[in-house]
Protein backbone atom coordinates (compact mmCIF):
# COMPACT_ATOMS: atom_id res chain seq x y z
CA UNK A 1 0.00 0.00 0.00
CA UNK A 2 0.94 3.63 -0.44
CA UNK A 3 -0.21 6.52 1.74
CA UNK A 4 0.77 10.00 2.86
CA UNK A 5 0.93 11.36 6.42
CA UNK A 6 0.30 15.07 7.07
CA UNK A 7 0.55 17.58 9.94
CA UNK A 8 2.01 15.04 12.34
CA UNK A 9 3.07 15.71 15.93
CA UNK A 10 5.41 13.41 17.85
CA UNK A 11 4.78 13.97 21.57
CA UNK A 12 7.00 11.69 23.66
CA UNK A 13 7.39 11.07 27.40
CA UNK A 14 9.88 8.90 29.30
CA UNK A 15 8.31 5.86 30.98
CA UNK A 16 10.23 3.23 32.96
CA UNK A 17 10.73 0.05 30.96
CA UNK A 18 9.32 -2.00 33.84
CA UNK A 19 6.01 -0.13 33.49
CA UNK A 20 5.83 -1.06 29.80
CA UNK A 21 7.00 -4.67 30.16
CA UNK A 22 3.66 -6.22 31.29
CA UNK A 23 1.95 -4.64 28.27
CA UNK A 24 4.30 -6.06 25.62
CA UNK A 25 4.41 -9.76 24.67
CA UNK A 26 7.61 -11.77 24.74
CA UNK A 27 9.94 -12.21 22.90
CA UNK A 28 9.73 -8.51 22.00
CA UNK A 29 12.23 -6.52 24.03
CA UNK A 30 11.45 -3.04 25.29
CA UNK A 31 13.73 -0.68 23.40
CA UNK A 32 15.28 2.03 25.55
CA UNK A 33 17.26 5.21 25.03
CA UNK A 34 19.76 6.01 27.78
CA UNK A 35 18.10 3.30 29.86
CA UNK A 36 14.60 4.78 29.58
CA UNK A 37 11.49 3.52 27.81
CA UNK A 38 9.39 6.02 25.86
CA UNK A 39 5.72 6.37 25.01
CA UNK A 40 4.41 8.55 22.22
CA UNK A 41 1.06 10.16 21.40
CA UNK A 42 1.00 10.93 17.68
CA UNK A 43 -1.86 12.84 16.00
CA UNK A 44 -1.88 13.38 12.23
CA UNK A 45 -4.03 12.87 9.16
CA UNK A 46 -3.69 10.41 6.30
CA UNK A 47 -4.40 10.76 2.59
CA UNK A 48 -3.91 8.85 -0.65
CA UNK A 49 -4.37 5.44 0.96
CA UNK A 50 -4.41 2.94 -1.88
CA UNK A 51 -2.89 -0.24 -3.26
CA UNK A 52 0.50 0.77 -4.64
CA UNK A 53 0.03 1.71 -8.27
CA UNK A 54 -3.76 1.83 -7.88
CA UNK A 55 -6.21 4.69 -7.39
CA UNK A 56 -7.22 6.17 -4.05
CA UNK A 57 -10.85 5.66 -3.07
CA UNK A 58 -12.44 8.97 -2.00
CA UNK A 59 -14.52 7.41 0.79
CA UNK A 60 -11.60 5.44 2.25
CA UNK A 61 -8.37 7.22 1.39
CA UNK A 62 -8.27 10.23 3.75
CA UNK A 63 -9.02 10.65 7.46
CA UNK A 64 -7.41 11.72 10.76
CA UNK A 65 -5.53 9.18 12.85
CA UNK A 66 -4.10 9.24 16.37
CA UNK A 67 -1.84 6.57 17.80
CA UNK A 68 -0.28 5.68 21.13
CA UNK A 69 2.98 3.78 20.77
CA UNK A 70 6.19 2.56 22.31
CA UNK A 71 9.38 1.01 20.92
CA UNK A 72 10.52 -2.59 20.81
CA UNK A 73 13.14 -4.80 19.16
CA UNK A 74 13.24 -8.37 17.91
CA UNK A 75 16.31 -10.01 16.37
CA UNK A 76 18.02 -6.59 16.16
CA UNK A 77 15.09 -5.13 14.19
CA UNK A 78 13.87 -1.98 16.00
CA UNK A 79 10.18 -1.31 15.51
CA UNK A 80 6.99 0.21 16.86
CA UNK A 81 4.41 -1.36 19.15
CA UNK A 82 1.00 0.32 18.98
CA UNK A 83 -1.13 0.36 22.10
CA UNK A 84 -4.01 2.00 20.22
CA UNK A 85 -4.86 3.73 16.96
CA UNK A 86 -7.91 5.96 16.58
CA UNK A 87 -9.36 6.67 13.14
CA UNK A 88 -12.35 8.62 11.88
CA UNK A 89 -13.31 6.05 9.24
CA UNK A 90 -15.12 2.89 10.42
CA UNK A 91 -14.33 0.97 7.22
CA UNK A 92 -10.63 1.70 7.59
CA UNK A 93 -10.79 0.65 11.26
CA UNK A 94 -12.39 -2.69 10.39
CA UNK A 95 -9.92 -3.40 7.57
CA UNK A 96 -6.87 -2.46 9.68
CA UNK A 97 -7.98 -4.58 12.62
CA UNK A 98 -8.45 -7.58 10.31
CA UNK A 99 -5.48 -7.16 7.95
CA UNK A 100 -2.75 -5.63 10.14
CA UNK A 101 -3.94 -7.08 13.49
CA UNK A 102 -3.69 -3.64 15.06
CA UNK A 103 -5.84 -2.22 17.90
CA UNK A 104 -7.71 0.38 15.85
CA UNK A 105 -10.70 2.16 17.39
CA UNK A 106 -13.49 4.25 15.92
CA UNK A 107 -13.46 7.88 16.97
CA UNK A 108 -14.97 11.22 16.11
CA UNK A 109 -12.07 13.46 15.13
CA UNK A 110 -11.23 16.95 13.93
CA UNK A 111 -8.00 18.07 12.28
CA UNK A 112 -8.06 21.68 11.10
CA UNK A 113 -5.17 23.78 9.90
CA UNK A 114 -4.95 27.46 10.90
CA UNK A 115 -1.88 29.08 9.40
CA UNK A 116 1.03 26.87 10.41
CA UNK A 117 -0.83 25.38 13.39
CA UNK A 118 -3.14 22.40 13.68
CA UNK A 119 -6.21 22.22 15.90
CA UNK A 120 -6.81 18.57 16.66
CA UNK A 121 -9.42 16.70 18.69
CA UNK A 122 -10.36 13.04 19.07
CA UNK A 123 -13.01 11.22 21.12
CA UNK A 124 -13.13 7.43 21.06
CA UNK A 125 -16.55 6.04 20.16
CA UNK A 126 -15.67 2.37 19.63
CA UNK A 127 -18.25 0.01 21.09
CA UNK A 128 -17.24 -1.60 24.40
CA UNK A 129 -13.84 0.14 24.38
CA UNK A 130 -12.34 2.14 27.23
CA UNK A 131 -12.79 5.90 27.06
CA UNK A 132 -9.96 7.88 25.50
CA UNK A 133 -9.76 11.46 24.27
CA UNK A 134 -7.27 14.05 23.08
CA UNK A 135 -7.39 17.72 22.16
CA UNK A 136 -4.54 20.12 21.44
CA UNK A 137 -3.30 22.89 19.19
CA UNK A 138 0.20 22.32 17.85
CA UNK A 139 2.58 23.47 15.17
CA UNK A 140 6.19 23.93 14.07
CA UNK A 141 8.52 26.52 15.56
CA UNK A 142 11.67 26.15 13.46
CA UNK A 143 13.25 24.91 10.24
CA UNK A 144 13.16 21.39 8.84
CA UNK A 145 16.11 19.16 9.74
CA UNK A 146 16.97 15.48 9.40
CA UNK A 147 17.73 13.80 12.72
CA UNK A 148 21.41 12.76 12.96
CA UNK A 149 22.04 9.04 13.36
CA UNK A 150 22.41 8.18 17.04
CA UNK A 151 20.34 11.16 18.21
CA UNK A 152 17.26 10.78 20.38
CA UNK A 153 15.01 12.10 17.60
CA UNK A 154 16.44 9.57 15.14
CA UNK A 155 15.90 6.74 17.62
CA UNK A 156 12.27 7.74 18.18
CA UNK A 157 11.26 8.28 14.55
CA UNK A 158 13.39 6.32 12.11
CA UNK A 159 11.75 2.91 12.52
CA UNK A 160 10.75 0.83 9.57
CA UNK A 161 8.53 -1.90 10.91
CA UNK A 162 5.70 -2.49 13.35
CA UNK A 163 4.94 -5.51 15.49
CA UNK A 164 1.56 -6.88 16.49
CA UNK A 165 -0.16 -10.12 17.47
CA UNK A 166 -2.77 -11.79 15.25
CA UNK A 167 -5.99 -13.50 16.33
CA UNK A 168 -4.17 -16.81 16.83
CA UNK A 169 -1.64 -15.21 19.17
CA UNK A 170 1.20 -15.23 16.64
CA UNK A 171 3.66 -12.36 16.38
CA UNK A 172 3.36 -10.37 13.17
CA UNK A 173 5.69 -7.82 11.59
CA UNK A 174 4.69 -5.21 9.03
CA UNK A 175 7.51 -3.48 7.15
CA UNK A 176 7.30 0.11 5.89
CA UNK A 177 9.53 2.37 3.82
CA UNK A 178 9.86 6.14 3.63
CA UNK A 179 12.43 8.88 3.27
CA UNK A 180 13.97 10.25 6.51
CA UNK A 181 11.55 12.30 8.58
CA UNK A 182 11.58 16.06 7.79
CA UNK A 183 11.37 17.09 11.44
CA UNK A 184 10.80 20.53 12.91
CA UNK A 185 10.86 21.66 16.54
CA UNK A 186 7.30 22.11 17.76
CA UNK A 187 5.08 23.63 20.39
CA UNK A 188 1.67 22.61 21.63
CA UNK A 189 -1.17 23.75 23.83
CA UNK A 190 -2.85 20.62 25.19
CA UNK A 191 -6.47 20.80 26.29
CA UNK A 192 -7.02 17.12 27.04
CA UNK A 193 -4.91 13.97 26.87
CA UNK A 194 -6.49 10.80 28.25
CA UNK A 195 -4.93 8.47 25.67
CA UNK A 196 -2.82 6.46 28.12
CA UNK A 197 -5.48 6.03 30.80
CA UNK A 198 -6.74 2.71 29.32
CA UNK A 199 -3.18 1.38 29.76
CA UNK A 200 -3.01 2.40 33.40
CA UNK A 201 -0.08 4.69 32.57
CA UNK A 202 0.07 8.18 34.03
CA UNK A 203 2.28 10.42 31.92
CA UNK A 204 4.91 12.54 33.66
CA UNK A 205 3.93 16.13 34.34
CA UNK A 206 6.99 17.40 32.50
CA UNK A 207 6.78 18.86 29.01
CA UNK A 208 7.03 16.14 26.36
CA UNK A 209 9.67 16.02 23.65
CA UNK A 210 7.88 17.56 20.65
CA UNK A 211 8.64 17.28 16.93
CA UNK A 212 6.48 18.18 13.93
CA UNK A 213 6.41 16.92 10.33
CA UNK A 214 4.33 18.50 7.59
CA UNK A 215 4.24 15.53 5.18
CA UNK A 216 5.75 12.10 4.60
CA UNK A 217 4.96 9.59 1.84
CA UNK A 218 5.00 5.95 2.93
CA UNK A 219 4.94 2.47 1.41
CA UNK A 220 3.51 -0.36 3.55
CA UNK A 221 4.10 -4.08 2.92
CA UNK A 222 1.71 -6.89 3.91
CA UNK A 223 2.19 -8.22 7.45
CA UNK A 224 4.29 -11.37 7.94
CA UNK A 225 3.74 -14.03 10.58
CA UNK A 226 6.80 -14.55 12.79
CA UNK A 227 5.54 -17.30 15.07
CA UNK A 228 3.89 -17.60 18.48
CA UNK A 229 5.02 -15.26 21.26
CA UNK A 230 6.69 -16.68 24.34
CA UNK A 231 4.40 -16.82 27.38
Amino acid sequence: MAQSWHDLLFAHWPVPAEVLRPLIPEPLAIDTFDGQGWIGVVPFRMSGIRPRGGPALPWLSAFPELNVRTYVTLDARPGVWFFSLEAANPIAVAVARWWFHLPYFNATMRCQRSGDDIDYASLRTHRRAADASFAARYGPTGPVTLAPAGSHEHWLTERYCLYSVNRKGDLVRGDIHHEPWPLQPATWTPRENRMTEPLGIELPGTKPLLRFARRLDVVVWPPRRLGPPTT
